[in-house]
């Protein structure tokens, strides 16, 4: 098991940036695929991105091009870089790990074994 704690979450105006980070427990980190996951108001959860342990990375087509994941393994931590922020994006953003899942089934929210409390982000237009 990891302990996961995101934070960065707030309110920004629409066309801004945000930058979430996600911190684990343990020292295993590397192991672990990343995934950040999002819950708007009256929605399911959706995927957001995703990072392996190898530094491969997929996107919902919503945030591509817009969203980065990465990755820091000397710190323990993966982050999620927002840019051209907008409305529609105003969610919680929920960080996510699991060390046995393949590059294929990453963005499957059931796959993930650990989950953060989520961090709130708010676009205003």
């Amino acid at each position: 098991q990891v302990q996961l704690v995101e934070s960065g979450g707030g309110l920004v105006q629409a066309g801004g940036s945000l930058r979430l980070s996600c911190a684990a427990s343990g020292r295993t980190f590397s192991r672990y695929v990343m995934g950040w996951f999002r819950r708007a108001p009256g929605k399911e959860r959706e995927f957001v991105a995703a990072i392996t342990r190898t530094g491969s990375t997929v996107y919902d087509d919503s945030v591509k091009g817009r969203f980065t994941i990465s990755r820091d393994n000397a710190k323990n931590t993966a982050y999620l870089q927002m840019n051209s922020l907008k409305p529609e994006d105003t969610a919680v953003y929920y960080c996510a790990a699991d060390g046995t899942i393949s590059y294929s089934r990453a963005s499957r929210a059931l796959e993930y074994d650990n989950w953060g409390q989520g961090t709130q982000v708010t676009v205003s237009s």
